[in-house]
């Protein structure tokens, strides 16, 4: 019996409870939930529901709780059920009850731990967005982990997302990256507001193998074939390197594209007709004061050059006009003061910023050696970059350390512990789990032992504390992707992945022996305890499948 179905069984009794009394079943909620006390003692699962809505009905908690106890005992698959304090009830399943969670993980497989509490919603999930004017560095790798990560649990719960990569290849950031190319490639020094690195030198001289003759051009010529070869060169290379890391964007939408459809006249067209635009020292302005940010904000300078924050504006709305009724924006730690000023956009437009907008912001990344911060790359001049990250731990273990962790909290990526094959590399330690219950999975094929027929388990046999223990934990996987979704918080996952299914399934293995030994026959005990460990693989394989990271065979 799962958490989820635990829950329907005490509403179920509590209907009951109310009905016996002739009260009104209104005043209980559509669903309810169970959690693990922090003492196991008292039971395997507890609920507040007696505390929730026992006034409602006009009762004492204590006396509804009582009376919900005893309607839970009388049910099948509960082995007992008492009270604790002002009205909680704790309850503890039978062997059959519990066991029986092992054969719904293994026949739901890739499936187990999916929800629809997100149903309906449409996303637009916008991630890492780094300048095509340098190669991703580790803050934006960050986001390229996290963000994938929070992508597949969104979907996991039913929503329907649209992953995108906000491509900026309009203003003054680019031009400096021309100039930077058309400088490196006549051998001159970088300009003085210019892009350094050996990566310049690679696309200038990229660009000038694909086109002989550019640096005969006059100079505004030659920049602007630097600029949209080297933007090119510089964004195949971007999606190169995320690929490799595994994020796959489902749209690469081009900032140089709102510029050309005249998606920012619109928008301010939009603004205007909303009442929220005024003109003030020779400016175009947007007054998001009214909706709480700090100040006003320029649409059109005085020389009549459009903004940043218009494009954000027209891109907005651009997103809003494509069906999206949730707009994410996953930003770096530099852009705290964006939240005000783009929730209040949300709201000039005449959307709930509550509801139609959200900002994430992701805190600082270092990678560090003997304590010491990792030098700068080399090729990339002044960063850390998605290669160096992977270059010096790998794949799984970047994107595993980077979404194991909030991601409003900075921090430190230790070379030497993220390499290490040992236990104390959280890596390692969930990955290796995930090795073992193959490895069992192996030995017992070698022994003729297989699980049989979904008819043939007998999950009543599995009566070991210790199995019982990686039951509960295996059966808390679905409520962790519904919060880790609904959170935007992957590292709960992560956490859950070591410190439930890892940790409890390791205390099994050592105590509870899956295949047989020497000339010992095969019985039905191993087969239920094969069916549990196949459980604790695809909770594993599932789980780390939303990170984006692998769950080996072998290691």
């Amino acid at each position: 019996m799962s958490p989820a179905e635990l829950a329907d069984v005490v509403l179920t009794a509590a209907r009951d409870v109310l009905a016996s009394r002739g009260l009104d079943q209104a005043v209980l909620p559509a669903t309810t939930t169970v959690e693990r006390p922090r003492n196991p003692e008292h039971g395997d699962y507890a609920s507040t529901l007696a505390l929730q809505v026992a006034k409602k009905a006009g009762l004492n908690p204590r006396e509804f709780a009582e009376e919900l106890a005893r309607k839970l005992q009388a049910m099948p698959g509960i082995a007992g059920a008492g009270i604790a304090g002002p009205g909680f009830v704790n309850i503890r399943l039978d062997a059959a009850a519990a066991g029986e969670l092992a054969r719904t993980i293994v026949l739901k497989g890739g499936e187990y731990g999916h929800h629809d509490a997100l149903a309906g919603q449409t996303v637009n999930l916008e991630f890492v967005s780094a300048n095509p004017t340098g190669p991703v560095h580790i803050g934006g790798v960050r986001w390229a982990a996290v963000g994938d990560a929070l992508s597949r649990l969104l979907r996991a719960s039913g929503a329907s997302v649209t992953t995108e990569y906000y491509f900026n290849d309009a203003g003054s950031q680019i031009d400096r990256f021309a100039r930077s190319l058309l400088a490196a490639a006549r051998g001159e020094d970088t300009p003085e507001d210019g892009y350094g690195g050996a990566y310049i030198s690679d696309i200038a001289s990229a660009v000038v193998a694909k086109n002989p003759d550019v640096l005969a051009l006059p100079d505004d010529e030659a920049q602007e074939a630097f600029r949209v070869n080297g933007v090119a060169l510089m964004f195949d290379e971007i999606k190169s390197s995320l690929a490799d890391f595994g994020v796959h964007f489902d749209v690469y939408f081009n900032e140089k594209d709102l510029h050309d459809r005249g998606e920012l006249d619109a928008a301010l067209a939009r603004l205007r007709a909303q009442g929220h635009i005024f003109e003030a020292d020779g400016a175009v302005w947007l007054r998001t004061t009214d909706f709480k940010d700090d100040k006003d904000r320029v649409l059109v300078r005085s020389n009549g050059e459009w903004t940043y924050f218009a494009a954000d504006c027209a891109y907005y709305l651009d997103k809003r006009e494509r069906g999206f009724d949730h707009v994410v924006f996953m930003l770096g730690a530099d852009h705290h003061g964006y939240v005000g000023r783009m929730k209040a956009m949300a709201a000039c437009f005449g959307d709930d910023p509550d509801k139609h907008i959200e900002i994430l912001i992701g805190q600082l990344v270092n990678l560090v050696r003997e304590g010491q911060p990792v030098r700068m790359s080399k090729r990339a001049g002044t960063v850390v970059t998605l290669e160096d990250l992977v270059d010096a731990i790998g794949v799984d273990a970047s994107r595993y350390a980077l979404a194991r962790y909030s991601s409003d909290s900075p921090i430190d990526i230790d070379v030497e512990l993220w390499t290490r094959a040992k236990n104390d590399n959280p890596v390692y330690y969930v990955q290796y789990v995930a090795a073992r219950t193959a490895g069992v999975g192996r030995n017992a094929a070698d022994l003729g032992l297989t699980r049989g027929e979904p008819a043939d388990f007998d999950p009543s046999l599995l009566t070991h504390p210790k199995e019982h223990e990686l039951l509960k934990a295996l059966g808390e996987f679905p409520g962790v992707v519904r919060a880790a979704a609904e959170l935007r918080e992957p590292h709960r996952v992560a956490r859950y992945l070591e410190e439930q299914v890892a940790a409890s399934y390791h205390r099994f293995y050592d105590d509870c022996r899956v295949t047989p030994v020497g000339d010992e026959e095969i019985t039905p005990l191993h087969r239920a305890r094969l069916w549990l460990n196949d459980a604790a693989r695809q909770v594993l394989v599932n789980g780390l499948g939303m990170l984006g990271v692998s769950a080996p065979e072998r290691m």
